[in-house]
């Protein structure tokens, strides 16, 4: 009988200090919200503001300087102090020149493009592409979204690296004196 009332009495001081360890902590642990969704839950939602989509939309022109090198201009709705980059792609070689710049008042230029003695007669392709929302300028991330969710249009397509929606364009030009025949629509631009 003494064995049974110690054993008694052990288990009793355990299950004491048990209950008396455990209870604050249940008080404690009831009185936080269990989960980060429960807590979401009991604030108020916020309106979500929706943005207008941009139909995205670019032209070119290309004129030819003096020295035989090729200037490009633009016009495009993009927003202001976007970066684009302007490609210049001999069709023969594929040799390309390439330079970036801004959008300032819904226009953009960049150029010279080609090498010191001028571009030979041929074919060229000019690529204007606005590129990923995290390179460019807070200004332009709020009206195109932080991965260019706001652009629409036939001129967007999806990042080749991932990093959300970009717009490209393209046009091709053919240099030299004598027109050619296509059956494609490409602009000539001759020598002056």
């Amino acid at each position: 009988m003494g064995k049974t009332l110690g054993s008694i009495g052990v288990a009793l001081v355990g299950t004491l200090l048990l209950n008396g360890c455990s209870g604050p902590e249940e008080e404690v642990a009831q009185s936080q919200p269990t989960s980060v969704a429960e807590e979401r839950a009991s604030e108020p939602e916020q309106p979500t503001e929706s943005m207008e989509p941009l139909q995205v939309a670019i032209s070119t022109t290309a004129s030819l300087r003096p020295d035989r090198r090729l200037m490009v201009q633009g016009e495009t709705n993009l927003p202001d102090s976007a970066q684009v980059q302007v490609i210049v792609e001999r069709e023969l070689s594929r040799v390309r020149w390439q330079a970036r710049t801004r959008v300032d008042g819904g226009r953009f230029e960049a150029g010279p493009f080609g090498s010191g003695s001028g571009l030979p007669d041929g074919g060229y392709l000019v690529t204007v592409q606005l590129g990923e929302a995290t390179v460019q300028p807070e200004s332009v991330q709020a009206r195109i979204g932080p991965e260019g969710e706001y652009l629409a249009g036939e001129l967007v397509s999806q990042s080749r690296h991932g990093l959300g929606q970009i717009a490209t364009y393209s046009r091709r030009f053919l240099i030299g004196n004598e027109p050619r025949r296509t059956r494609d629509q490409v602009e000539v631009i001759e020598d002056n």
